[in-house]
């Protein structure tokens, strides 16, 4: 039985982009490491609307960590390696590797990102679009016969 997409209704044109960015983004839902917020920061009326995410790297130093803007998509990779000079008698905290991905809707630019105690921090910024109006003219042909 194949799936019908949402998408398919002949009044929404040139939708393909946004159906294959939800498929990317259910197989991504599945990782849930590391941990991460979002959340909306007060705005006020000169400025536009504010995000922040914000992820649970505790072990990470900002050289094992990168931040990337991939087109759309904001990457956020964490990149630990074993220090094979030390010995354990018991491991309990993994050296991992992560990659974690926001898509990212049109217009939304990152504005910086913070390391504090274990939590990195990216901000963004969702500027208010402009409306554009924009008249098409019709043009007149005539007709053969």
């Amino acid at each position: 039985m194949s799936r019908q997409s949402p998408f398919a209704h002949p009044f929404l044109l040139g939708f393909d982009e946004i159906e294959q960015a939800l498929d990317r983004v259910a197989k991504a839902a599945g990782d849930g490491y590391p941990p991460y917020n979002i959340e909306r920061l007060p705005r006020t009326a000169q400025e536009p609307e504010k995000l922040r995410i914000t992820l649970a790297v505790a072990g990470f130093t900002r050289d094992q960590l990168e931040v990337t803007l991939e087109e759309c998509q904001l990457v956020i990779r964490g990149r630990q390696t074993d220090d094979k000079t030390r010995h354990f008698l018991h491991r309990g905290i993994a050296a991992r590797q992560f990659q974690r991905s926001f898509l990212l809707a049109d217009g939304m630019e990152v504005v910086g990102a913070d390391l504090t105690n274990g939590l990195l921090s990216i901000d963004l910024v969702r500027p208010e679009p402009e409306r554009v109006i924009r008249k098409i003219d019709i043009a007149l042909k005539a007709s053969k016969g």
